[in-house]
């Protein structure tokens, strides 16, 4: 049978405290008694001493008798018994007894048994010659054994017995200390509960401890000094808890691969980009992330991380290792972190786009460089002539300054193209914004090229609702506009048609279509032709002075106002532009 704490101490202390008791009891009623019998003793020993006194100042004659003896019975209690009998055992007298009655042998009792080897003796025994029970005393007094006796009845036996009262008084003290120990029990009791209650919610992991009350003890106090300190370590944990939550969540929206390792190479986490990454570097397919620590590909890695563990736990800094790896067409920088703990971090970082950009970047320096050498190269032709040559003709100096003057205005726009399309890519929260009317933003640009559109013989048909506003950058939007009507003047042809159109909207975007009825463009460069650079004629678009940027500049315009924009052929003829600007940029 399980008993509680309380119930076990209850038990302990109540056994332990009953056993005290009762010896407590026995040994105080045994001394008691030893007390009163000694007592007894000597109040029976003073009788047999006043007789024996009384005898040696009256010898017993045989003339006078024995019986004077009994002129001491006045003196003495009226139940007292006196015997007296000689060495040898013969009753000489006997105040209870009629004198002709014949006693037997008294030498054998245990009392002159006693008393003849201690001069004294006692004992409890039935008398036969009165038919009930006495307690004896004998003293000898040579020549004679002077015996006294009381009737062993109740009231002698209530004498001789312990005192009730002390008992009655232990009684009540064992049951006040019955009841404290009761009371210091329940509230240990309680505490002790309180703490297993405590041990068994915490690990079920049930928020019932929090209820628990201690009482106002030392063990209560340490209760919920305990308590309080789960408290904060379950605040702690939690805490901890969501901080790894967050962690976690974070590697696995993030860009990077990331891979954990504990310190002897186990896999402790890796999010999908990491494993999508690695199969996209390795030959193989593979699942397993410990690849990283055993292809040849991550060479380099493995020297590192060999060399490097284990860590000086003495150092500061942690050791890092950054590579990078270029497989299947994509890029990938790779990093090492080995921790204090000898456990390491692996993340793979897809720069596939930044190293494409900085090609791409690499590549535009390039074509800038080649396209100013053009006009740098044609401005320094022309002035070189005018200097060597002072007497050139007027006519022909004319015509050098206005091939120069040509020349500048196509570097002039080269390097505005160029201050443009960089701002729009690395800078673009630099542009101011502000409602734009897009029909007068397209007048605007009609009005600036009218000397082309008439020269070619052009109709511009504005189809732009006036009530189209949008807010945005009147810079960018301009040169929307301005860039594609130019292409448009520049190679779609002469006596052509150019039109503006908002075909539809929504509640974020107008939709644009700007069209010509020129000759159109080859299929397979409609997906080049807002590349930068990129020229579908080199020789004619030079002669036309384009830098190659335009329709680049007018997709950037296009995505710094959120919208999407694409080239097709139409059906009756000609290139179509179809794009997006938002109403609202915020």
């Amino acid at each position: 049978m399980y008993l509680s704490y309380k119930k076990k101490i209850f038990f302990y202390f109540f056994l332990v405290f009953l056993v005290f008791t009762t010896i407590i009891v026995l040994v105080q009623r045994n001394r008691e008694k030893v007390y009163k019998t000694e007592n007894l003793r000597t109040n029976l020993n003073t009788y047999t001493q006043l007789i024996s006194h009384y005898i040696r100042q009256n010898p017993l004659q045989a003339d006078t008798g024995l019986n004077s003896v009994g002129n001491l019975l006045p003196l003495l209690p009226d139940s007292l018994r006196i015997t007296i009998m000689d060495e040898k055992g013969k009753v000489l007298f006997d105040n209870t007894l009629p004198e002709e009655r014949e006693i037997e042998n008294h030498l054998s009792r245990p009392e002159i048994s006693s008393a003849f080897v201690h001069d004294n003796g006692s004992a409890i025994r039935f008398s036969t010659t009165k038919g009930k029970e006495y307690y004896y005393y004998a003293y000898h007094n040579s020549p004679y054994f002077i015996r006294v006796a009381l009737p062993y009845n109740v009231e002698l036996k209530d004498y001789l017995e312990g005192d009730n009262i002390f008992m009655y008084f232990i009684v009540l003290l064992f049951f006040i200390a019955l009841i404290s120990l009761l009371y210091l029990a329940d509230r240990f009791g309680k505490a002790i509960t309180g703490l297993n209650d405590f041990i068994t919610s915490a690990e079920n992991n049930q928020p019932a401890y929090k209820k628990i009350h201690f009482p106002d003890t030392e063990l209560g106090v340490i209760g919920n000094k305990i308590i309080n300190n789960y408290k904060l370590l379950e605040e702690s944990k939690n805490q901890l808890r969501q901080e790894k939550e967050k962690l976690l969540r974070h590697f696995h929206y993030s860009d990077e691969g990331i891979c954990i390792f504990s310190a002897d190479g186990q896999k402790t986490y890796a999010n999908t980009h990491f494993i999508q990454y690695l199969n996209i570097i390795l030959d193989e397919p593979t699942f397993e992330v410990k690849a990283v620590l055993e292809e040849a590909d991550f060479k380099d890695l493995r020297i590192f991380l060999k060399k490097n563990t284990p860590v000086n736990p003495q150092s500061t800094t942690l050791p890092i290792y950054q590579g990078k790896i270029s497989k299947n067409g994509k890029h990938f920088a790779v990093k090492l972190i080995i921790f204090n703990d000898n456990s390491f971090e692996v993340t793979l970082n897809n720069i596939s786009n930044t190293e494409k950009n900085r090609l791409l970047k690499q590549e535009m320096t390039n074509n800038i460089a080649h396209e100013l050498k053009t006009p740098v190269s044609s401005i320094r032709g022309y002035i070189e002539t005018l200097l060597d040559q002072p007497d050139i003709k007027p006519e022909k100096q004319k015509f050098f300054l206005e091939r120069t003057y040509t020349q500048v205005l196509r570097l002039s726009d080269l390097i505005r193209d160029v201050a443009l399309i960089t701002k729009t890519e690395e800078a673009a929260d630099l542009f101011e914004k502000e409602c734009i009317n897009i029909h007068d933003t397209i007048t605007e640009v009609t009005t600036d090229l009218q000397n082309q559109i008439r020269d070619n013989h052009i109709q511009i048909l504005n189809n732009v609702d006036e009530s189209v506003e949008i807010e945005g950058n009147h810079t960018l939007l301009y040169s929307i506009f301005r860039n594609l009507i130019d292409n448009a003047l520049n190679y779609a042809g002469e006596n052509i048609t150019i039109g503006i159109d908002n075909y539809t909207e929504d509640n974020e975007f107008y939709y644009f279509s700007l069209y010509d009825t020129g000759c159109g463009v080859e299929e397979a460069f409609l997906d080049r032709i807002f590349d930068r650079f990129y020229r579908i004629n080199e020789g004619r678009s030079r002669k036309n002075g384009g830098s190659g940027l335009g329709l680049s500049i007018v997709k950037n315009a296009v995505l710094f106002h959120k919208g999407q924009i694409s080239a097709k052929n139409r059906k009756d003829g000609g290139l179509e532009f179809i794009f997006s600007l938002r109403k609202k940029l915020y």
